[in-house]
């Protein structure tokens, strides 16, 4: 796909981005700035300004900041950075990542890939290579920043707890060749260095398994809400109710409890870098 063609209005033109876009135009225009003007001001090309306000590519934070002071908005602009943020993200994941950026505990279920939490940026640029229908090569990368932005999670004070069980086919499956195979077994055995953080490996050997029905998240919220998230083929739900929560909650235990353990795990890892 030619990067010129754009994305379906679910992908780029979201109402929010068409939104944000009318108001940084109206700003401009009442500032007496031309384009090239503001992105010389901002750092940004008048191309780069254009596809801002035609809701073609999402601003970043620091864009958007800029703009609002440049052009005087009194914090209208600044305003709409958590919404513009969420557009980043495909349409059925974002409320999803809403709540994992606001969760105090989470724990991610994988089966098809390593977690995006875990993705270095190699790796989830090859993920999102392979996407079909196809991605314009715009939207990869919005969606690379949008991902990598998710990894603040680790950083977080306090400190979110985080458990991950990921299936060894996973880590076993090249995605991308084999040195960004490596890079990203490598980078989870860094994240696995963080007091925060646990990761398991279900070993392919296991004559039991309690997630044959598909990956999964569980994320504990401030206020103690349980919710779980569940996504195949692009159709995702976000449940909050408490049985479906409690159903999930038993199953993720089970799975832990059928997995390597935290150093098992690690020391399978390290056991396959060395191989390869």
């Amino acid at each position: 796909m030619d990067d010129d063609v754009q994305q379906p209005e679910y992908e780029l033109g979201t109402g929010m981005l068409r939104v944000f876009g009318r108001q940084l135009k109206l700003f401009r225009e009442r500032a007496g700035l031309d384009r090239a003007r503001l992105g010389s001001l901002t750092g940004y090309s008048a191309s780069t300004i254009a596809s801002f306000e035609q809701a073609r590519r999402i601003p970043p934070p620091k864009f958007i900041d800029q703009a609002d002071e440049v052009l005087g908005a009194g914090g209208v602009l600044s305003a709409s950075k958590e919404e513009v943020a969420r557009a980043q993200y495909p349409a059925f994941f974002r409320d999803a990542a809403r709540l994992e950026a606001e969760a105090v505990v989470l724990h991610v279920y994988a089966t098809q890939a390593v977690p995006g939490l875990l993705q270095a940026e190699d790796y989830a640029r090859a993920v999102f290579a392979m996407w079909r229908p196809q991605l314009d090569a715009e939207v990869i990368e919005q969606r690379l920043v949008a991902r990598l932005a998710r990894q603040e999670i680790f950083d977080r004070r306090p400190a979110p707890h985080l458990s991950f069980v990921i299936e060894e086919a996973v880590l076993r499956r090249p995605l991308g060749g084999m040195a960004v195979w490596r890079g990203q077994l490598e980078q989870i055995l860094l994240i696995e260095e963080r007091r925060n953080v646990e990761i398991q490996v279900m070993p392919l050997s296991r004559q039991e398994h309690a997630g044959l029905a598909g990956p999964f998240n569980l994320m504990e919220m401030k206020d103690g809400r349980r919710i779980a998230y569940t996504e195949v083929q692009g159709d995702s739900r976000v449940h909050a109710e408490r049985q479906k929560v409690r159903e999930l909650e038993r199953t993720y235990g089970t799975l832990r409890a059928q997995a390597y353990t935290p150093a098992e795990s690690r020391g399978l890892i390290e056991k396959l870098l060395g191989e390869r």
